[in-house]
C-alpha cells in the first residue's frame, strides 16, 4: 500500500475494531475478549498473524456475555493482518483515489484504508446489518467517518462511481457486472474467486471499458463466500445404483483434494459439490453431484483402480479429467500460469493466454 501507511497498521487499530473472538476447542469455539484475558495477552492475541472468526451462522453474538458457541460455522471474521496488508499493496492505491470495498467486516482493512486516503475516499458495503453496526461504532470511536452500507456488494454503490479501486474481502463465484460499470477505465479490481468446492485465489483485474482481465496470484487466500452465491442447501439427488453409465475411471478422487488438480476440478464442474460415503455395506465411494445441471458421478474403488458412474446432463468426471489433463499438458503450472477475461456477456479463467485453454465461470 503506497504512501503513508507503508506496510504497518496504525497503533490499536485491530485492538480498538475486533469485539473478541470464540477460540477453537476439540468441538467448541471459546470466547475470548478482553474481559476474560490480561490486557498484555489480549494484545499479543490480537496482534498475532492469525484470522479471528467474529459470527456464526449469521448470528450475532452477545459479546457484553458470551458464551461457547458448538457444531456452528463461521460466517464473518477479521482476516489475518499480514494479507490485509498484501492486498492493500496489491491494490496499488494512490492520493486522492475512491475505493470501493465489498465486505466491511469488523472495519480493520476499512479502517487502513481511511488512515490512507481519507474517510471521504472510503466506501465500504457489508451485507450483515449487524456486523455492519458493530463495524460503524468501532471505526466512529476510531475517528473515521467512511461511508457505509448495509446491501448485497455485487450490486456495488452507483451513487459513488466511478470508483479507482475495488476490493473485496469476500469470495465471489464471479465478477459481477455492476463492478465493471463502477470502476473507471484502468481501475482495479482486486477479488478472490471461488466455486462451492474450494476457492480459485485472488485475482487482480484491470478495467477496460466494458471488460477486464488480469492474472491470478501465487497461494491465493480463502474467503468465505458471498452469501448471495452460497451453495444450495441441498445437494441434489444422491444416484440409485443403476442410474447412469459406467466406465474405468483414468484417475480416481484424489483429484478433488490435491492442490492444483483441485484447482482444475473446480474449474471444470463449478457447480458441483462432493461427498465420501460407504454404499450399502460396501466400500467408500466418491459422489461428485451437481444440483444445477441435476447431474453426477459416482466414483467407486476397483481391483488396481476405479471406476466411475456418470448420468445427467453433464458427464462430471469427464470433464475433470480433461482439464487436469489439459493442466498435466502445460505443466502442471501454479495459480500464477492463469488468468481472467471477464465481460458482461461472457466471463472466463484461461490458462497461458486469453487464447490458451478456457473454462468458463458460472453466471
Amino acid at each position: 500500500m503506497a504512501g503513508r501507511c507503508g506496510g504497518r497498521a496504525p497503533p490499536q487499530v485491530r485492538s480498538a475494531l475486533l469485539p473478541g473472538e470464540p477460540r477453537p476447542g476439540v468441538t467448541t469455539w471459546e470466547p475470548v475478549t478482553p474481559e476474560t484475558v490480561a490486557k498484555e495477552e489480549w494484545l499479543r492475541l490480537v496482534y498475532t498473524d492469525e484470522t479471528w472468526m467474529t459470527q456464526f451462522d449469521g448470528r450475532d453474538i452477545d459479546w457484553t456475555d458470551p458464551k461457547p458457541i458448538s457444531n456452528a460455522t463461521p460466517t464473518s471474521s477479521s482476516t489475518l493482518p499480514s494479507l490485509v496488508v498484501r492486498m492493500l499493496e496489491d491494490l496499488d492505491v494512490q492520493d486522492g483515489m475512491d475505493v470501493l470495498e465489498i465486505g466491511t467486516g469488523t472495519g480493520y482493512s476499512t479502517a487502513l484504508m481511511c488512515h490512507r486516503l481519507g474517510s471521504e475516499n472510503v466506501t465500504s458495503i457489508e451485507t450483515d446489518e449487524g456486523v455492519a453496526r458493530r463495524a460503524r461504532e468501532a471505526l466512529t470511536a476510531s475517528g473515521h467517518t467512511p461511508h457505509l452500507l448495509v446491501g448485497d456488494g455485487r450490486v456495488g454503490h452507483p451513487d459513488g462511481a466511478p470508483y479507482d479501486r475495488l476490493v473485496a474481502t469476500c469470495g465471489f463465484r464471479n465478477i459481477p457486472p455492476a463492478w465493471l460499470e463502477q470502476v473507471r477505465p484502468g481501475g482495479v479490481i482486486l477479488t478472490t474467486l471461488r466455486g462451492w468446492m474450494r476457492s480459485l485465489g485472488l485475482v487482480k483485474l484491470i478495467v477496460t471499458g466494458d471488460s477486464a482481465s488480469g492474472w491470478f496470484s501465487e497461494d491465493g487466500p480463502s474467503f468465505m463466500i458471498a452469501r448471495q452465491q452460497d451453495a444450495p442447501e441441498s445437494l441434489g439427488m444422491v444416484p440409485v445404483p443403476d442410474d447412469g453409465t459406467v466406465r474405468r475411471a483414468v484417475r480416481g478422487p484424489e483429484l478433488l483434494t490435491s492442490s492444483g488438480s483441485a484447482f482444475m476440478a473446480q474449474l471444470a464442474a463449478p457447480d458441483a459439490r462432493f461427498f465420501s460415503m460407504a454404499v450399502g455395506g460396501g466400500p467408500v465411494s466418491t459422489f461428485l453431484l451437481d444440483s444445477v445441471a441435476d447431474s453426477f458421478a459416482v466414483l467407486a474403488p476397483t481391483d488396481g483402480g476405479w471406476q466411475v458412474r456418470q448420468g445427467g446432463p453433464r458427464r462430471l468426471w469427464d470433464a475433470v479429467e480433461s482439464a487436469v489433463a489439459t493442466w498435466e499438458e502445460y505443466g502442471s503450472p501454479n495459480t500464477t500460469a492463469f488468468g481472467v477475461t471477464v465481460s458482461r456477456d461472457q466471463q472466463a479463467v484461461w490458462l497461458g493466454n486469453p487464447d490458451g485453454p478456457q473454462w468458463a465461470l458460472p453466471s
